[in-house]
């Protein structure tokens, strides 16, 4: 039974993962294309730095939620293996949202020049959602560690 959850929430991440290397093989190299040779090309491209490099800890959020879920396929998730890949996953996010971040006056400068406020709207949406999925990972990773903790004093009791 649980195996048919933890498979439906595999093929979730796996959905979730392909567009984004599909962005960034097809879509970020087109846009710099794209923008070659116009007066906001320097800022775009380094939107484009933040982007790829984001990528990075992304996809190792990605591959620690995979892990995560084999954890439960085999009926250890209340181990300290879940609290660290709850942990490694908060820091992948936190690194996400620490890069846009950093990346947020390039969006801010598009947005002037450009006259698009929507570019700053955008970059916001970049920070604010893996500074969530952080803070969500954080409270798991203490709720676990919580129950790993009553778990051994049970444990010990009888």
């Amino acid at each position: 039974m649980m195996k048919r959850e933890t498979l439906f929430l595999k093929i979730a991440v796996f959905l979730i993962g392909t567009p984004v290397l599909a962005l960034c093989v097809f879509g970020l190299p087109w846009l710099a294309k794209d923008v070659a040779g116009s007066e906001l090309a320097y800022l775009i491209y380094g939107i484009l730095v933040v982007m790829y490099v984001s990528a990075i800890p992304f996809f190792g959020a990605l591959y620690q939620a995979i892990r995560l879920l084999s954890y439960i396929d085999k009926n250890n998730a209340f181990s300290e293996l879940s609290v660290k890949t709850l942990k490694n996953i908060k820091y992948c996010a936190t690194t996400i949202t620490v890069l846009y971040v950093a990346g947020m006056p390039l969006f801010y400068l598009v947005g002037e020049r450009d006259d698009a406020p929507g570019a700053i709207v955008i970059g916001m949406m970049f920070v604010f959602a893996p500074l969530v999925i952080a803070v969500f990972a954080a409270v798991l990773q203490k709720l676990l560690k919580n129950a790993i903790d009553i778990k051994s004093e049970n444990d010990l009791t009888v």
